[in-house]
């Protein structure tokens, strides 16, 4: 079978992470649909354990490593606190791209508080553009992780920011030469600002959602929001209910989405959270976060029962359509 580009189908998935090696009773989590990260225990600490490659991006893509690796350590729960990388370097590559990209990687680290603890880099042949594979390790903080498949039935789920911010920042760096003939320069500066404003980083959100029993939490990536919201469903052994009103998008990745003929909830997502509580400190957490100065809302609910998953828009009930393969590869 030939494999299209980005993630696997689940059901190919899922025969991939039936491979664990040797049994270790210290695993508290392995290798699950959904799962942003690792947990094994070692005495009385709960260690969380993470790698993510950077493939999309050339740009900053050392800063990307640290931050997509980091949002997935904090939604088990866990302060991200070391960080590694494996960079790679298409052959003819100047030594100064090392440079950058190991001086992003620390810079990244230091605004998050994590130590680069090692790596490697290598000039590597079959490859035209820089990758960067990260390792991130942190400490879960309370007394257990949070899992994706923590939902319970009953719970609402609260997405943060917007929907596609990854995705509108990528497409705006780029294509940027393509969009300027289409929109002026300030719109495009917008769009690829979206790396910091709303921001990638989900730290700050993910940490104070543990102050207000969060049960699920999970960084939706590639397939976006709609590929988000299925994987906690899967993950927890429930269905999932999306209003599609409820759920927020920019200017920038509307406008975007419009150009490219893209579902803005199919597009590339780090930078949102999505997490579920009982409906009552859901309210108080989106109020927490407007005190903070982070856009959220509640854009949902858990359903109990396993099946298909659902999205209303309007008077409209319609089964949840996600996909595994990003909207952004259908512009890069």
């Amino acid at each position: 079978m030939a494999l299209r580009t980005g993630k696997l189908p689940t059901a190919l998935l899922v025969q991939i992470l039936n491979n664990r090696g040797a049994r270790d009773p210290r695993v508290v989590r392995g290798p699950g649909i959904g799962e942003d990260a690792a947990v094994v225990k070692i005495g009385g600490v709960m260690l969380v354990l993470k790698t993510d490659p950077v493939t999309y991006a050339e740009n900053l893509v050392g800063w990307y490593a640290v931050n997509i690796n980091a949002n997935d350590v904090v939604t088990r729960g866990a302060k991200p606190a070391w960080f590694q990388a494996t960079i790679l370097l298409p052959q003819g590559s100047e030594f100064g791209l090392a440079k950058s990209i190991s001086k992003q990687i620390s810079d990244a680290s230091k605004k998050l508080d994590i130590a680069v603890t090692g790596g490697h880099t290598e000039v590597t042949p079959g490859i035209d553009h820089a990758i960067v594979i990260g390792d991130m390790h942190g400490v879960v903080l309370g007394s257990r992780p949070i899992c994706t498949s923590g939902a319970r039935a009953g719970d609402a789920i609260v997405m943060t920011k917007t929907a596609g911010i990854e995705g509108t920042a990528l497409i705006a760096r780029e294509k940027r030469d393509e969009l300027l003939m289409a929109f002026d320069a300030r719109f495009v500066d917008r769009a690829a600002d979206y790396l910091f404003k709303p921001g990638l980083s989900i730290v700050p959100e993910a940490m104070a959602a543990l102050r207000f029993g969060v049960s699920a939490m999970h960084d939706p990536t590639e397939g976006g929001i709609a590929m988000g919201a299925e994987e906690l469903a899967q993950a927890s052994g429930k269905r999932v209910e999306i209003v599609l009103d409820e759920v927020a998008v920019g200017e920038e990745t509307e406008m975007l989405c419009a150009k490219y003929e893209l579902d803005p909830l199919g597009l590339l997502g780090s930078g949102s959270l999505l997490a579920t509580f009982r409906p009552s400190d859901a309210e108080r957490y989106v109020q927490a976060l407007k005190r903070m100065k982070i856009q959220a809302s509640v854009i949902g609910k858990v359903l109990s029962g396993k099946g298909r998953s659902r999205l209303v828009s309007g008077k409209k009930v319609i089964p949840l359509s996600s996909s595994e393969r990003d909207e952004v590869l259908k512009v890069l």
